[in-house]
């Protein structure tokens, strides 16, 4: 098992998840985070941590389209994060919007650490 990041975080991007990681497997987006599921240990800690309920673990149905988008940015297309920042300045009005991936995804990179 893993955990995975959903479209739940575009454009809000809490970064709560991270200060908590003990394997520093999250990795940032110019508007998102993401798991890397090779490097998870599937402890858990990160999920009760986001404020917005956007970390699932795979079991959960809701998780399988997220996989594969969480593996392929978090292979050495956007850095590693590790210290909290600030969330993302339209976080608390972005954070019940439905289908931010297709209208607001960003494959760009984030600043990392």
């Amino acid at each position: 098992m893993t955990f995975v990041v959903t479209d739940v975080c575009i454009k809000c991007k809490y970064t709560d998840c991270v200060e908590v990681c003990p394997v520093d497997c999250f990795y940032e987006g110019e508007n998102m985070l993401v798991i890397n599921p090779d490097e998870c240990i599937d402890c858990g800690v990160c999920e009760p941590e986001c404020p917005i309920e956007a970390i699932l673990p795979d079991t959960d149905e809701r998780a399988d389209k997220w996989l594969e988008v969480n593996k392929q940015y978090s292979e050495g297309l956007w850095p590693n994060i590790t210290t909290q920042k600030p969330p993302m300045p339209e976080a608390e009005e972005m954070k019940n919007v439905e289908g931010k991936f297709e209208k607001f995804f960003s494959p760009e990179p984030g600043e990392g650490d």
